[in-house]
């Protein structure tokens, strides 16, 4: 997959230094992904969920959030946001004009 907008993880990783090593190997695993359908994504991710037009991928044993929409046509993943997981629990992601 091509991911867009990488410039978010390192930013995320300096102010939450723990997800680091998490969001690197995400990035690996993902920029190496040809996924399809989100079945696709469910073979390599155990922890992710499908909410409004968003994938919504558990990092760093569930203290993260990354939110990304997928084009599966054109193999691109737009990263729109990294949370923690109190910020995801306030739903303001979803305010995203993408979401809908």
């Amino acid at each position: 997959m091509h991911i867009i907008a990488k410039s978010k993880l390192k930013p995320f990783w300096i102010k939450y230094p723990k997800a680091e090593t998490s969001l690197k190997s995400w990035y690996k695993i993902t920029e190496k992904a040809d996924w399809k359908t989100t079945a696709d994504v469910c073979l390599t991710f155990r922890t992710v969920d499908f909410v409004g037009n968003f994938t919504v991928f558990d990092i760093g044993g569930n203290k993260y959030r990354l939110i990304a929409y997928i084009d599966y046509e054109y193999r691109k993943l737009f990263i729109r946001q990294i949370l923690t997981h109190g910020e995801y629990d306030q739903d303001k992601w979803k305010q995203d004009k993408w979401y809908q």
